[in-house]
């Protein structure tokens, strides 16, 4: 039985939501976000809360249920307050660059990369090794940065690559410290 699901979504005064048969509509100061609701899931929208319940006890409905809620609350912190994720790059003569809705990144190989940002996304380099990805939609923002960290992960001898603000990479000795 999900918990998740039975804990109700608050909502600012900020937000519309807007509710047709199974699409839910959400608008923020942010953005404007969609989803597509199961069948087997219910939403009511009472006030400043929305909640979600089951129409039967089936083992898809109850994993639907927690899901479904999890999406819409990401949906409503996506349009009202935005998310992002920090990169840090660490290399000599490593370093990034923002053109237009391009970032080029120049980590090692012969040519430097490009990424090209997806609508709704904008990416930030602060000084010449650090990343900031932002926008309303948790997985588009984690999917870019993870597109972003693939081009050179770090590795394990040196420490060398793309990671994560607060990730940790854990070092091997080589060849030579016995």
């Amino acid at each position: 039985m999900s918990r998740i699901g039975k804990s109700p979504i608050n909502l600012d005064a900020k937000i519309d939501i807007d509710i047709q048969e199974n699409k839910i509509k959400i608008k923020g100061p942010k953005g404007e976000l969609t989803y597509l609701i199961s069948p087997e899931i219910r939403i009511e929208h009472t006030q400043e809360v929305l909640k979600l319940y089951k129409n039967n006890d089936s083992r898809i409905t109850k994993q639907l249920y927690g899901l479904s809620r999890t999406l819409i609350n990401n949906m409503v912190v996506g349009v009202s307050q935005g998310f992002s994720k920090k990169l840090k790059i660490q290399g000599v003569g490593y370093r990034a660059q923002v053109d237009k809705n391009n970032l080029i990144l120049n980590v090692g190989y012969s040519h430097p990369v490009f990424i090209k940002s997806p609508p709704g996304i904008s990416i930030k380099v602060e000084n010449q090794t650090s990343i900031e990805v932002n926008g309303i939609n948790k997985e588009t923002v984690g999917q870019v940065a993870a597109k972003i960290r693939s081009v050179r992960p770090p590795e394990p001898y040196k420490g060398k690559g793309i990671r994560y603000e607060n990730e940790t990479v854990r070092k091997k000795v080589g060849k030579a410290g016995k």
